[in-house]
């Protein structure tokens, strides 16, 4: 079992404590994705799991066995890095059997586990090439076939693919999941990009300021954010979310945006909330879209808007509307023709509808 357990893990620079008494625990062959802006304390982590920092608190567990004191070598997991580290005079060949030639391993068994390693990342004809001669995605490749020769039971992935084009770095999503599949390991992979975590990860941990925000799948982070910064982070765009406050009205309690827009919220068994409240309102782009005239949605609000700036993004548009003194942005087809100063009907759909407590910025809705 190639679990990997923190158990309220702590480092300090001197005084300076950039990770906060952390817990998490990644299942064997689970793909866990920390994501979180520069500074949040990922990297860290990560450094930490392999040996490459020490811990100044709490312990670490690598199948089952504390690893606190072990040296990287010792630990069974093989890193790859953000910017490669391959040898510049070493063929691919002897870039990916380097570590196994130091361990005194067979030829044979080299052999054979560079040629599997190749094969899986196509980089069988590349063999004989130096690193000068192959481009960001092949070297990309090759650093992880250096960790697959390993065959460890834990991969670590530190922004492996932030140094390449936006092109380059969609096909290695594709294969860094094919590799997951093909070689069914454990990988803990550290992202700022939000994009990458959501295509790649069975569960997400979003961090921020060296703590751990939210922990779970793409899918219910982006439904369920736990609070303002998770839902201003996953997601692009981002989620509206827009200061408000909780007002009584004659059907039921709503959401005053501004001096001419309040948004009535859908009733919730045991969910009412103090007259006056301040809060923040979260909203989708999604779940604000052009009125066709033809909807007929009992938990939608239709409210007039003016397009203040257009973003077309091809198979959908984005649109920076007012609506009634607030800005919101919201998304439609891309073939559909919008120009500025467009006056249009919106709808939002308030079946997905967030509430913050301005406050503490916990989801209380």
């Amino acid at each position: 079992m190639a679990n990997v357990i923190l158990k309220d893990v702590v480092k300090r620079y001197g005084k300076l404590e950039v990770v906060h008494s952390i817990d998490l625990h990644v299942a064997d062959k689970e793909f866990v994705v920390l994501v979180g802006p520069s500074g949040c304390g990922k990297s860290t982590t990560l450094r930490m799991i392999a040996g490459l920092e020490d811990i100044s608190g709490g312990t670490i567990s690598i199948a089952d066995r504390v690893v606190n004191d072990l040296a990287p070598k010792d630990r069974d997991a093989a890193m790859v890095f953000q910017n490669y580290a391959l040898y510049p005079h070493m063929n691919v060949y002897k870039n990916m059997s380097f570590g196994l030639t130091l361990r005194k391993m067979p030829k044979d068994e080299i052999d054979r586990r560079v040629k599997e390693a190749a094969a899986i990342l196509e980089l069988s004809e590349l063999l004989q090439r130096k690193p000068h001669e192959l481009s960001g995605g092949q070297r990309q490749r090759v650093a992880m076939g250096r960790a697959i020769v390993r065959h460890p039971s834990v991969y670590l992935f530190d922004e492996p693919l932030s140094n390449l084009d936006a092109k380059l770095r969609a096909q290695m999503r594709l294969e860094i999941k094919l590799l997951h599949h093909n070689v069914q390991s454990t990988i803990i992979y550290v992202t700022h990009d939000q994009v990458e975590a959501m295509t790649l990860a069975d569960r997400i941990v979003v961090m921020r300021d060296g703590y751990i925000e939210q922990v779970g799948s793409p899918l219910d982070i982006f439904q369920n954010p736990a609070n303002i910064f998770v839902a201003g982070f996953i997601g692009s765009p981002p989620m509206n979310l827009v200061p408000a406050v909780i007002e009584d009205g004659a059907v039921g309690q709503a959401l005053r945006l501004s001096d001419s827009l309040s948004l009535p919220i859908p009733s919730k068994p045991d969910c009412q909330f103090k007259s006056g409240l301040k809060v923040v309102m979260g909203l989708r782009t999604e779940d604000l879209f052009i009125d066709h005239g033809e909807d007929d949605l009992s938990f939608s609000h239709c409210v007039d808007g003016l397009v203040k700036v257009v973003e077309p993004l091809g198979s959908e548009t984005n649109l920076h509307m007012d609506l009634q003194g607030v800005p919101l942005v919201a998304r439609c087809e891309g073939r559909r023709q919008v120009t500025v100063g467009d006056h249009l009907a919106m709808r939002l759909n308030l079946q997905h509808l967030h509430i913050f407590d301005a406050a503490t910025e916990q989801s209380i809705y």
